[in-house]
């Protein structure tokens, strides 16, 4: 990861960035909850008209989990809207014919500013398989340090969405130590507890019906973060979601065999958020990594539109040919010797960005909207999720590279500039910033 270019406030470093949505042009069908329900009733307005109010959507936002990593140490991947208008606040202005809301992080917001479950599950092919698959199903989420409100954050978010409550008390939600251990858990930190309540509630508005295993390493260390995935497993999840990054380095190979070498397992992991360049783990050849998109409604059959989600040079998803990791046998680009970044992707623009209820410490301010691809490392674990549990032999990152044209391919933008074409550009087929593309329902992830 490179060293942001952004003022030290309140003791951590925060990169300050802004992003514009695509341009859009559908009515999304509806806005699927009974709290949604309770806005202005929405006015007819022409496919054009959306369009051009998407497009306006503009933001400001902060990295949340501070500075660029020291070497063996990761930092999350999630952004925080601070400012401006995201893509959801536009359209639905336009759609009740008033001027759209900016965002307020610092005040309490009484509804969301994001992309919900409805609308998520609505851009992938998810609907049916949201309301039916899952059951059973243990997703987990390891982060670093402690979200003292984790429980009640999830239990705010699920109710408001009208989503399936799911709590300690009824066996739904666990959250534990990188030991395992349910009272004695890391530190509390504001940063990585908006990451935690993002993970949540992405896998929450994918897999409702899915038990969440909420696993928090002593520290953001790689050798305890990948205790933590080892502890996941341990505990019987076969679905492991990380939204963290750091620098690649030659103890890589070593950090893949120690801890994500867990065949049966479909881990998932975030491709970064500073444009072109590769990140560890998100190079690791056992994992399935991540890329990140602008989601924007539109006028094509699918009712959406994504682009490669890039902000600046230095603000968008990542991609990259390793410099450490071998090639798995099933990724078969030409350009890379080795590991290539990322597989597949979905919504990661802080502009088209999602919902999310966080109530700990500095940012938790209630309703955020975030972005980064820690936003889609935990929304593809829990696709696979809904696919069903992987063949106990196998490593689902390989899923999707046998079923390609079941993935809504991504054939615009880039993320940089490279030597090779389509390390940070996209193309029809396989590129580095979208893998080979994001969900169409669940077809590229069983196995």
């Amino acid at each position: 990861m490179r060293t942001p270019n952004s003022p030290h406030i309140s003791g951590r470093w925060r990169r300050i960035g802004s992003a514009a949505a695509a341009t859009g042009a559908l009515l999304i069908a509806g806005l699927g909850t009974a709290a949604h329900a309770d806005a202005a009733t929405p006015h007819k307005v022409s496919s054009k008209a959306i369009a051009a109010a998407v497009a306006q959507a503009h933001v400001q936002y902060s990295s949340v989990c501070g500075t660029t990593p020291k070497k063996g140490y990761a930092a999350c991947n999630a952004l925080r809207v601070t400012g401006g208008t995201t893509a959801f606040q536009e359209e639905q202005a336009v759609k009740k014919g008033v001027k759209p809301a900016t965002v307020s992080p610092k005040a309490s917001s009484a509804t969301p500013t994001g992309y919900g479950p409805s609308d998520l599950q609505d851009a992938y092919g998810l609907t049916d398989a949201s309301a039916n698959n899952g059951s059973g199903q243990t997703i987990a989420i390891v982060d670093a340090y402690d979200d003292p409100n984790a429980a009640a954050d999830l239990a705010t978010y699920r109710s408001y969405y009208g989503l399936p409550a799911c709590t300690v008390a009824n066996g739904c939600f666990k959250k534990v130590s990188q030991t395992g251990s349910t009272t004695s858990l890391p530190t509390a930190n504001s940063g990585w507890a908006g990451e935690i309540s993002l993970d949540l509630d992405m896998v929450s508005a994918i897999a409702p019906n899915a038990h969440i295993l909420l696993v928090e390493a002593k520290s953001s260390s790689m050798a305890n973060l990948g205790t933590a995935v080892n502890e996941a497993v341990k505990l019987g999840a076969k679905f492991v979601s990380n939204s963290y990054g750091g620098s690649e380095s030659s103890s890589d190979t070593s950090y893949d065999s120690s801890y994500f070498n867990h065949p049966g397992v479909a881990i998932t992991v975030s491709a970064g958020d500073e444009g072109y360049g590769a990140e560890y783990p998100a190079a690791s050849r056992y994992v399935t990594s991540v890329g990140g998109t602008a989601l924007s409604t539109a006028s094509n059959s699918r009712g959406w539109t994504e682009s490669v989600w890039k902000t600046s040079s230095t603000e968008g998803t990542g991609s990259g040919c390793s410099a450490y990791d071998a090639k798995p046998s099933w990724q078969t680009d030409t350009g890379c010797t080795k590991r290539m970044i990322a597989d597949v992707s979905a919504v990661a623009d802080p502009a088209t960005g999602v919902s999310v209820y966080d109530s700990y410490g500095s940012d938790g301010t209630g309703w955020n909207t975030y972005g980064g691809t820690s936003a889609s490392a935990p929304i593809i674990a829990s696709v696979y999720a809904l696919a069903g549990t992987p063949g106990s032999s196998d490593y689902p990152s390989q899923y999707p590279y046998e079923a390609p044209s079941a993935l809504n391919d991504v054939t615009s933008g880039n993320n940089g500039t490279c030597s090779t074409s389509y390390f940070c550009t996209a193309r029809t087929g396989y590129d580095g910033p979208t893998g080979l593309g994001t969900p169409q329902g669940l077809a590229a992830f069983g196995g």
